[in-house]
């Protein structure tokens, strides 16, 4: 049996972040935590709106640290959990017209595998899950319009519950930076 809470918030934001880690805080225990939340931008990073970019790290990094920092003692209190971060492909180099989403991926990696150490004797299994390309709305999102999705060869895209399977499957006893497929 599994019990799922949801809270719409905006994680790019002070009270967003708030709102959720309150809502945690309420109604912990927490034994998984995903941290999903992410979106991109297409293009240079002279030419992209600045407050664009800081959204995208406060998303990526700060939601992340913030909701893993309110998660953890419920899990250290329990004797254990799992805390997913949701990296990408793209953290292991850079891609041009996506700088800051590459790096801010790039941190989850090495966040997660630092804090996989720090936790591993308090039974909290921690991982970076670095899909490619999935079938998602990600880059449906009016920042993604010029993205060509048909440019894509058809057998470099994973279906997202084929990237869920790898994740849980990888979990147990799989390396902290997980590769689907």
């Amino acid at each position: 049996e599994c019990e799922v809470h949801t809270v719409a918030a905006d994680l790019a934001t002070r009270e967003g972040r708030t709102r959720v880690i309150e809502a945690l805080r309420q109604q912990g225990p927490v034994d998984y935590l995903v941290n999903n939340a992410g979106f991109s931008t297409l293009g240079g990073f002279a030419d992209l709106d600045i407050d664009a970019q800081q959204a995208m790290v406060d998303v990526h990094i700060t939601a992340t640290m913030a909701l893993t920092r309110a998660a953890v003692p419920f899990m250290r209190e329990r004797g254990g959990g799992a805390i997913i971060n949701v990296s990408s492909l793209a953290s292991f180099g850079p891609v041009p017209m996506a700088a800051v989403y590459c790096a801010s991926k790039g941190f989850l990696n090495l966040f997660s595998e630092s804090l996989a150490r720090e936790l591993a004797g308090d039974g909290i299994r921690v991982q970076s899950l670095c899909p490619g390309y999935t079938r998602s709305e990600f880059h449906d999102r009016e920042e993604m319009s010029a993205f060509d999705r048909d440019a894509i060869p058809a057998q470099e895209w994973a279906e997202a519950a084929d990237v869920v399977r790898a994740s849980l499957d990888a979990l147990e006893n799989g390396p902290v930076v997980v590769v689907p497929g």
